[in-house]
């Protein structure tokens, strides 16, 4: 990866011989690296284990998880917040789990869409919970820095399924906790 680098700054008609820069390629690398991490990563290995029995049929709100991921298009960032919200069946999930398989799904390069479904389809499947929303709100690189280069655009999705889908005061109790 660290020589595509180098020869992306040549391409670009960058010296990768320049001071500033000697060391660019071998950063570059370890930095998508890092940005791409999700690939190697599972649910069941996030999960670990962090299922625990519970009674209550509360909605339970993990909301603003902060989310970082590159565009498939263009490899430029979008950055927001995910919220999640979910109706227990048997068990709830380590909350820290949440924002962990968040980052599995962000950490690949994506769309917004497909990530706001990928999550919640995994929580489904981690949980089997009566019901699940996930929202996320975000700001695409792609929109800001070229293109139509606007910068206070945001786009939101929504992915709900079960009670979350059917029943509309679980869904409206969903979107009210989360502000929106």
């Amino acid at each position: 990866m660290e020589k595509l680098f180098h020869d992306l700054l040549k391409a670009i008609g960058e010296d990768p011989k320049r001071t500033g820069l000697l060391k660019t390629p071998k950063r570059a690398a370890e930095a998508m690296k890092f940005l791409t991490k999700g690939y190697d990563e599972s649910l069941k290995t996030i999960v670990n284990g962090a299922l625990f029995p519970t009674e209550t049929d509360g909605m339970v709100i993990v909301r603003d998880i902060e989310c970082y991921s590159l565009c498939e298009h263009h490899l430029l960032p979008f950055t927001g917040k995910v919220h999640v919200g979910y109706v227990p069946s048997k068990h709830v999930l380590g909350l820290s789990k949440i924002a962990r398989i968040v980052d599995m799904y962000a950490r690949r390069l994506q769309t917004q869409e497909r990530l706001t479904q990928q999550i919640c389809d995994a929580l489904e499947k981690a949980l089997k919970p009566k019901g699940i929303g996930v929202v996320m709100e975000a700001n695409h690189f792609c929109m800001m820095m070229r293109g139509v280069e606007k910068q206070h655009s945001q786009a939101m999705t929504s992915t709900v399924k079960g009670l979350m889908k059917k029943d509309e005061k679980t869904r409206e109790e969903f979107l009210r906790l989360i502000g929106r």
